[in-house]
């Protein structure tokens, strides 16, 4: 492949590249191993343009942020860190104008698909914990929107609107109770963004892509060493990722779950999670980021439900599916999840409190 050995031409390797080939579970961008005859191992990347329509912002921003946070940490393996091209630069663009990007490898680290104890979850907290704490003091107004107004939930709101009014498909008539649902809490669209607006919520750099997957674990100790996949970093609220990850990682079922009587909030995995963020994010919060954690919770499921509502209601052009009305199952797990949040507000409030004495 000739992309491929331009590429490993490109970058400043220590050794000499002697194997190349695709590694990982990522199906966005085009991702490889590659080992140098020193011994040394790196990643390599090429982004993909058709998800990433901006890659000279998206790689400012992960420039940006992987030198501020190498400051942060002595630990080679604490951060990710890009590797220069030959003429200076934290990317290369080959001759289809295609962007790749390095990075050395994490030594001796693990990548879970899924947590396998609780105490994996935990260390989930932790990880964006520390990320959050790390860049606390990073300029969060500088970073490009890699996605624009991607957890704006009142532009949501008026996106799920403009679907209602079209309903290219008809499908509006069979999926009232669902429609209903979403639009009496329409009114609690702009809890966060408004605060964000009016500075009663300060910006933070958030990631945006909080699975267990994003995050490296030591391979003998189990313990947080980094967050990767970068690419979604942008100005938002620490409750969007602290949000995300209870709406994805404390759910008692998957995502599409068709039986509604699986799907709950564990308040276990609530405190679990809870405690490694906090721990981690020693005073970086404000009292009113901590008081909103429960709400950055149900408001990231809301809004995550919203959108796949949307997406049923406009044919299933955004999210995949694999089965007929996938994306309304996707939106009914989530209405289930609210509702069970809401219910369990107070405890989940509760657990704020005893986590932090």
């Amino acid at each position: 492949m000739d992309q491929m050995k331009q590429a490993l031409a490109a970058f400043c390797w220590r050794g000499q590249p002697i194997y190349a080939g695709p590694y990982g579970h990522g199906h966005i961008n085009e991702t490889y191993a590659v080992a140098c005859d020193s011994g040394r191992m790196y990643i390599l990347q090429k982004i993909n343009r058709t998800v990433f329509q901006h890659p000279a912002e998206l790689m400012e921003n992960v420039a940006a942020v992987t030198e501020f946070l190498s400051r942060q940490t002595e630990d080679p393996r604490g951060c990710l860190r890009l590797v220069p091209t030959k003429d200076g630069r934290r990317f290369w663009i080959d001759s289809r104008s295609d962007y790749w990007r390095a990075f050395p490898f994490i030594t001796d680290s693990l990548c879970l698909q899924a947590a396998e104890s609780e105490e994996d979850f935990r260390q989930s907290g932790v990880a964006f914990g520390s990320f959050q704490k790390q860049l606390s003091a990073f300029p969060a107004a500088t970073l490009h929107e890699a996605i624009p107004n991607f957890h704006n939930t009142v532009d949501r709101y008026a996106k799920f609107h403009a679907a209602l009014d079209v309903d290219p498909l008809d499908r509006a008539k069979d999926c009232q109770p669902e429609i209903q649902f979403y639009l009496d809490r329409e009114k609690e669209a702009g809890c966060i963004v408004d605060k964000l607006a009016s500075g009663e919520l300060p910006l933070r750099v958030t990631h945006n892509d909080t699975k267990l997957n994003n995050v490296m674990l030591d391979y003998e100790t189990r313990q947080a060493l980094c967050i990767i996949d970068l690419d979604t970093i942008m100005p938002g609220s620490a409750l969007y990722d602290y949000g995300d990850s209870i709406r994805f990682g404390a759910a008692t079922a998957a995502e599409d779950e068709q039986d509604l009587d699986k799907m709950s909030l564990s308040l276990q995995l609530f405190r679990t999670y809870t405690d490694g963020f906090l721990s981690a994010c020693g005073d970086s919060l404000t009292e009113k980021e901590i008081e909103m954690l429960p709400t950055g919770a149900k408001m990231m499921t809301l809004e995550c439900g919203l959108r796949f509502l949307t997406d049923h209601l406009n044919g299933d052009t955004y999210f995949r599916i694999s089965r007929e009305n996938h994306n309304l199952d996707r939106a009914r797990t989530q209405m289930r999840l609210v509702a069970d949040m809401e219910e369990k507000m107070p405890q989940m409030r509760q657990i704020i409190e005893e986590v932090r004495a």
